[in-house]
């Protein structure tokens, strides 16, 4: 019997957090053959058209959801739910059925029901404390950590995602001296190295999570006109906090699957279906010989 693909469930706040964020999570535990679905809480209305394609918030909600379903595709997304929360934007008043305005209980419940149906081996959302660019990525974290406790099955991992504080400081600087996102260059953001208990490789997933960010054409990539140096520090390396099971110190840890040598045995399942899937397909459509009858 194949072992079943682990499955990874992503938690966030906008259309364009699953792929500025953790894109290449996305793509490297597509590429190694888990099944990954994306949990979406709004439909990013309160955010700025920098293409000046739409007209109206409305319109935006459409083309946003739209690049949402487009990225998690290209990255290798199985599926995408969205949650029927309204963007809180960045500041200011926000409207009722706001995420960041509802009672957190109705944020909870609507992320353990997608955790209940999807049954994810891994949890991976928005760390609370330390990506707090937006109120928004706080409160989906928060609530996406109280839905794990209540949902998720005994054996699921939960980790938040995170940046590593020093390398968001020299991306802020230079975004500064470009003139662009002036409403984040005074954030402190991320965390410090030595607080990661997992560090993933995700350089082969590069250029996939370019493909993703490209989707997003209502909105300026944050690594528009960075150095190729700092793309790599940014990009190259996806890291996270261990919450469930708790982290109680040793190696940092390499995967969020727990042990790198089941996906890649997964990984081979996958490849075997697909590769004998081709070959029936090849065999179909080879003519078949007429059979000749023997004389007597």
């Amino acid at each position: 019997m194949q072992p079943r693909s682990p499955v990874l469930l992503i938690v966030v706040a906008h259309p364009d957090d699953e792929t500025f964020g953790t894109g290449s999570t996305i793509a490297s535990a597509a590429a190694g053959g888990a099944r990954v679905v994306v949990c979406c809480a709004t439909r990013g209305e309160a955010g700025e058209d920098t293409s000046g394609t739409t007209n109206s918030a409305e319109e935006l909600a459409i083309a946003r959801e739209g690049e949402l379903r487009a990225a998690a595709k290209v990255l290798g997304a199985d599926d995408v739910v969205l949650l029927d929360f309204a963007d809180s934007g960045m500041n200011g008043d926000m409207p009722r059925n706001a995420l960041a305005a509802v009672d957190i209980e109705q944020v909870v419940v609507a992320v353990a029901t997608v955790i209940e149906d999807v049954q994810p081996d891994v949890v991976v959302t928005m760390d609370p404390e330390s990506v707090n660019d937006h109120r928004d990525h706080g409160r989906i974290g928060e609530a996406a950590t109280l839905a794990f406790t209540r949902a998720a099955k005994p054996s699921a991992r939960l980790y938040h995602w995170t940046f590593v504080a020093s390398v968001i400081r020299d991306w802020l600087a230079e975004m500064k001296a470009q003139g662009f996102l002036e409403e984040y260059v005074d954030m402190e953001l991320g965390r410090p190295e030595d607080e990661m208990t997992t560090i993933v490789d995700v350089r082969h997933a590069m250029d996939t999570r370019r493909g993703g960010i490209a989707q997003h054409r209502t909105q300026r990539s944050p690594f528009t006109g960075v150095t190729a140096a700092l793309e790599e520090r940014v990009l190259g390396r996806d890291h996270y906090v261990r919450v469930v099971p708790p982290w109680t110190g040793g190696p940092i840890e390499t995967t969020l699957f727990g042990d790198e040598r089941l996906i890649r045995i997964r990984r081979r399942a996958k490849w075997r279906r697909r590769t004998r899937g081709a070959g029936a397909r090849r065999r179909s459509r080879l003519p078949r010989r007429r059979s000749r009858s023997r004389r007597a």
